[in-house]
């Protein structure tokens, strides 16, 4: 058994058998931590979000009620 196999049956068999709900919660943390660097966001989308935000600081923006009328009011023409 590789090196890596290895540690990720050690690994389980720990967390299987744990009680301990900080150590728990700790290696969540550290997962939810890891995971989260594997969603990298383009030049595009940052400047995107970017320029959403920018609009919402300056009230550029609809309301959901005016969106669904308007969405409401396309859909009757079609």
């Amino acid at each position: 058994m590789d090196m890596t196999a290895q540690i990720k049956k050690d690994l389980i068999s720990r967390i299987k058998n744990s009680k301990d709900l900080n150590f728990l919660k700790a290696l969540q943390t550290i997962f939810d931590t890891s995971e989260q660097a594997l969603y990298q966001l383009s030049p595009e989308q940052e400047n995107s979000i970017s320029m959403g935000r920018e609009q919402l600081k300056n009230g550029q923006y609809s309301s959901n009620e005016s969106v669904i009328s308007e969405m409401k009011e396309w859909l009757a023409k079609k």
